[in-house]
């Protein structure tokens, strides 16, 4: 057991070291001084996504089936490599080539961690401290990502290559952690690929508690992602300098961490409809606000969304788990991976296109009118459902 309970840390330190992000506060830059478009660089983050969807659920299935510790192990040596990629690409072809590895091997440490996690805890009778360790190893990733932020942006003064060679290092010191983790006992599925559609079934369908659990992750999901990449345009629109990016970035990944350091206080002071509640519409009237307010004070709003997202990610994984049975959690949990990447690749660069015709502003209220609506009815069913 208490070999076991190592692999607590152990996934702390691979959350850390695969989150440690140094090309993050400089990659359109980077893109744009290895001749690449706007429109390219688009289509290598699309890229990036839809490879991710389209192995959310395979790569969930072959946890499984297989184990979680070699689908963990395949997914940072894949990461690996792909960071090998982008250090010495310089076309367009190369750097796609780098996404789709890197998608490949995000797409395999997706779902299988939180499962080693969810399952390790099972067994040494700690199940209810799911939430409060997940949220730990997402604030360690978000403080890491933060770290990385300002270091990138260092080295990336000197020259916008070092960012990748020291992270081609970082990705690797992930691989012997990974293969040191010890497989929790579970019962392996045995049977072929069909599985993967009878849990999608059971998922999005028969099981109406889950169905709209993940719904309502997938809507939030989306929206906290897509802040990610509207945020840059927007520090450019208000007049915030360049080189202020990467410490904001860093302080964004900061408020991430310590609010899901501390999401599992959250379920101990409201039940599950208070909570969904609070983060659905609270991401919906920071979108709202956000978008009427074109001066330096949306950052505060931006930063109200970044909160949000580190309370809901690990507390809406806890509320999947309880309803899921160990033999298809990856699986699930991958879906749910699944979903949030399949609406952004197809809704982004809509999204974007709205930008650029009539306002960021435009964009951010469609976002959140989107989110509060799909919320509430999403919330409706859950409760309708568990009475």
């Amino acid at each position: 057991m208490n070999n076991l309970k190592k692999n607590i840390w152990k996934l702390y330190i691979i959350k850390g070291l695969m989150w440690f992000m140094l090309a993050m506060p400089i990659i359109i830059i980077f893109f744009q001084e290895n001749g690449l478009s706007l429109m390219e660089i688009m289509i290598l983050q699309g890229t990036y996504s839809l490879m991710i969807a389209f192995m959310e659920i395979p790569s969930g299935y072959f946890a499984d089936k297989y184990g979680r510790k070699k689908t963990l192990l395949f997914g940072t040596i894949f990461c690996f490599v792909g960071f090998i990629f982008f250090s010495f690409s310089y076309t367009f072809f190369s750097f796609l080539i780098a996404e789709i590895l890197l998608g490949l091997g995000n797409s395999f440490i997706s779902g299988s961690d939180s499962a080693i996690l969810y399952d390790t805890l099972i067994e040494i009778n700690q199940k209810d401290q799911y939430t409060k360790i997940e949220g730990k190893t997402y604030s360690v990733g978000n403080f890491s990502e933060a770290t990385a932020g300002i270091i990138g942006g260092f080295l990336a003064e000197i020259s916008l290559r070092y960012p990748w060679y020291l992270q081609v290092i970082i990705a690797g010191l992930a691989i012997p952690f990974a293969y040191s983790i010890i497989e929790p006992k579970i019962k392996i599925v045995n049977n072929n690929l069909n599985n993967i559609f009878k849990v999608f079934k059971h998922t999005i369908w028969e099981n109406k508690q889950l169905k709209w659990l993940i719904f309502f992750s997938a809507i939030t999901g989306f929206a906290t992602l897509s802040i990610a990449w509207f945020s840059q345009p927007f520090f450019k629109e208000i007049g915030i300098p360049i080189k202020i990016f990467g410490i904001i970035w860093a302080l964004l990944n900061i408020t991430v961490g310590l609010s899901s350091y501390n999401a599992h206080h959250l379920e101990n002071l409201f039940n599950k409809t208070s909570i969904l509640i609070i983060t659905g519409l609270g991401i919906s009237f920071s979108f709202g606000l956000l978008s009427l307010s074109n001066t330096k004070f949306g950052i505060f709003w931006i930063f109200i969304i970044y909160l949000i997202r580190g309370l809901v990610t690990p507390i809406l994984r806890n509320y999947i788990n309880e309803i899921t049975s160990s033999n298809i959690r990856a699986t699930v949990l991958s879906i749910r991976s699944f979903i949030i990447r399949i609406i952004f690749a197809v809704f982004a660069p809509l999204l974007g296109w709205i930008s650029d015709t009539y306002s960021l502003q435009d964009c951010f209220i469609i976002l959140g009118i989107t989110v509060g609506v799909i919320s509430i009815i999403c919330i409706r069913k859950i409760k309708l459902v568990n009475n």
